[in-house]
């Protein structure tokens, strides 16, 4: 059995996928590479997927389909994963493969050990120009190279939150906690990242600068001119976290596990509530009153909590000057944290 699956989704990704996949491969056969093609068009992805599993039988498959986006991608990664783990790194990205080989090592130990649900490592957003990259590391949020829980994880901020770039979930755990994203969105990772958190109890950390989030180019789904014009999935992926955070039963989980997630919503009710704010329209600014509406009618303990905090009050200062402090803000924030 492999001890890691990766899945690559791709989309008309010649240009890029390669070098994610070579970053990959020397991992080795303990390594399953699903270069998942999703229903690329307009360019030689789905040869250079065959082309792959062709040269590498023991280590890549093809998996092609219908176009279902990337949520779509990631769940036929899921399907068809054989690993005991489960990573998914996307075909614009790459990875540290000397970092990767290190956590291979370390999770055919871990299984010796009981295994984990959720092992984390360090990403580094690796935005196009920039002499600096960001690097979000962890090691003073979780406990390093020891197995533990969520009442360990007492030390998250704001700026420091788990994504779908630094994960590898157990594969049975996801099957397990039913974790499907919906078809045809963006901005599905984070439900990935947020979703099948409650079912996780064993945890470990490595202090490896692992995954590469490339930033940069025009037609990607975090531009912002891009995020503005798919705004309606922002918000769909916003309420199903709504819907997730809400319909959970915290009562025999631990108040960190409870504290975390809600940081992580609020991060996202943010970046929904300045999309809309700056694209400026009477429509969009409805539409963040319904976002907010909707958090408040599903839990109205929660929804004070989110509002009342720094970034609730900053999204929401009332008429047009309130909105040009809210945007000041945002941009405040792009250049603190280092994302686009």
């Amino acid at each position: 059995m492999k001890i890691l699956t990766v899945a690559i989704p791709c989309y008309n990704s010649e240009e890029y996928m390669e070098k994610c996949i070579q970053s990959v491969l020397p991992a080795g056969e303990d390594v399953e590479i699903l270069i998942v093609d999703d229903g690329s068009t307009k360019d030689r992805t789905p040869e250079i997927a065959d082309r792959y599993a062709a040269k590498y039988p023991e280590i890549v498959r093809a998996v092609h389909q219908e176009n279902g986006g990337h949520g779509e991608a990631v769940n036929a990664g899921l399907r068809n994963a054989s690993g005991l783990y489960y990573k998914v790194v996307d075909s614009d990205d790459w990875v540290s493969t000397k970092g990767l080989i290190r956590i291979v090592s370390r999770m055919k130990e871990l299984e010796a050990e009981g295994g984990v649900d959720l092992l984390l490592a360090n990403f580094i957003y690796d935005k196009a120009g920039a002499k600096h990259k960001k690097l979000m590391r962890f090691k003073n949020v979780f406990p390093c190279d020891e197995v533990f829980g969520w009442d360990e994880a007492r030390h998250m901020r704001i700026t420091q939150y788990i994504l779908m770039h630094n994960i590898f979930y157990r594969t049975s755990m996801l099957r397990e906690c039913g974790m499907e994203l919906p078809k045809h969105t963006f901005y599905v990772d984070n439900i990935f990242a947020f979703q099948p958190l409650p079912y996780v109890r064993r945890l470990y950390y490595m202090d490896i600068n692992l995954y590469h989030y490339f930033i940069g180019r025009e037609d990607q789904s975090v531009n912002e001119k891009v995020m503005i014009s798919r705004i309606d999935q922002q918000i769909r992926v916003n309420k199903i976290m709504i819907d997730e955070m809400t319909a959970q039963d915290f009562s025999d989980k631990s108040i960190h596990l409870k504290k975390y997630m809600t940081i992580y919503l609020k991060n996202i009710m943010t970046v929904t509530s300045i999309m809309l704010i700056i694209s400026g329209t009477e429509e969009a600014l409805e539409k963040k009153k319904d976002v907010w509406n909707y958090l408040k009618e599903k839990d109205p303990k929660l929804y004070r909590r989110i509002r009342g905090g720094l970034f609730g009050m900053a999204m929401n200062l009332p008429g047009r000057f309130g909105r040009k402090i809210s945007v000041g803000c945002y941009k405040m924030a792009q250049k603190f944290v280092g994302f686009n």
